[in-house]
């Protein structure tokens, strides 16, 4: 464990990207020098841990990417077992600038998976992100969140509250050193670690070059699932799911694909029992997106009828809202 570590801080000294030894002399000067005794007693002062690459911990899934970390830094209460094989690992990625009705999938696809027995893994940014970390919460579910940057860093800071949540329940990971600042290459490396810790991973909404994608063709190229949220053909932000359709992505209408994909059971659910108003809304909402005017013309019902079933409607998941367009989401079974 010592030689990764010491890889791990030679890298955080350097602000380089590091997997492997260096040849130069410049690290067998470092390692000469290098504490690994006082490192490790410094991290766990700070309520941090290391797992090494070498090590029986290190998640083998991980090991089995054709450029894994020397190691990885944690946080959080987690156990490694949510990481070395135990849990099986889905990873939710998606579009940080995300319709509403993407953050709802999102959100309810963590709830579901998280509720089924998986561990939903992301990397913590705005949009599909957070949602999907946010929905395995609300399952009382683990959850793994991925940094771009030192394990000390919430980022971004806005999302403080919610990676001291994911440390209760699940773990907050990185492969970088506390200390190391976040910066743009950092990401697309980050996004290798998220695929690599998932037997699947699921793109909510993607735009053509959003860094989902590369989350992806790291999965794809690991040999891992992948799933795609089909998006309507003219919106930005299915350019890069309805193109992963296109490339072979198996195509996700209900969490019950993933669970069916990876073996799991889903929950049993609880009977949802909604009002006769609502019920008769949601059904037209099936047919495809509307406003409230329109389904006011539609249903025949009163406007305060039709607005107090869309609330219960979106209380319960099942519908998500844009500039005033209401959606049905998928169902989770």
């Amino acid at each position: 464990m010592s030689r990764d570590l010491a890889l791990a801080a030679f890298a955080a000294s350097t602000g380089a990207h590091v997997v492997s030894a260096p040849r130069g002399a410049r690290f067998g000067v470092f390692l000469d020098s290098f504490d690994a005794g006082r490192f490790t007693a410094d991290l766990a002062g700070r309520g941090f841990r290391f797992v090494g690459r070498s090590e029986a911990g290190f998640p083998p899934l991980l090991t089995a990417i054709h450029d894994p970390p020397p190691g990885l830094f944690l946080r959080g209460d987690g156990g490694l077992e949510l990481l070395a094989g135990t849990g099986v690992g889905v990873a939710i990625v998606g579009a940080r600038a995300c319709s509403a009705y993407g953050a709802a999938v999102a959100r309810m696809l963590g709830r579901e998976l998280a509720a089924a027995g998986a561990v939903v893994v992301s990397g913590l940014a705005r949009g599909i992100d957070a949602e999907a970390h946010r929905g395995a919460l609300e399952a009382s579910g683990p959850t793994v969140a991925v940094l771009g940057c030192g394990i000390d860093r919430d980022y971004p800071a806005a999302h403080a509250e919610l990676a001291r949540r994911i440390g209760e329940h699940g773990l907050v990971v990185s492969e970088y050193a506390p200390g190391v600042e976040p910066a743009p290459w950092r990401f697309p490396a980050r996004n290798r670690i998220i695929a690599g810790l998932a037997r699947a991973t699921i793109v909510v909404e993607a735009r053509e070059a959003s860094g989902a994608l590369i989350t992806a063709d790291f999965a794809l190229e690991e040999g891992r699932e992948v799933f795609a949220v089909p998006g309507e053909i003219t919106s930005g932000l299915s350019a890069g799911t309805n193109a992963l359709l296109r490339l072979g992505a198996t195509p996700l209408t209900a969490a019950s694909d993933v669970l069916e994909a990876l073996d799991l059971t889903p929950p049993e659910a609880p009977a949802l029992e909604l009002g006769t108003d609502a019920e008769a809304v949601l059904a037209l909402l099936r047919d495809g997106p509307a406003s409230a005017d329109a389904l006011t013309r539609a249903s025949g019902l009163e406007a305060g009828a039709v607005g107090a079933a869309l609330v219960e409607l979106e209380l319960a998941g099942l519908v998500a809202e844009a500039a005033g367009v209401f959606r049905g989401v998928m169902p989770a079974g």
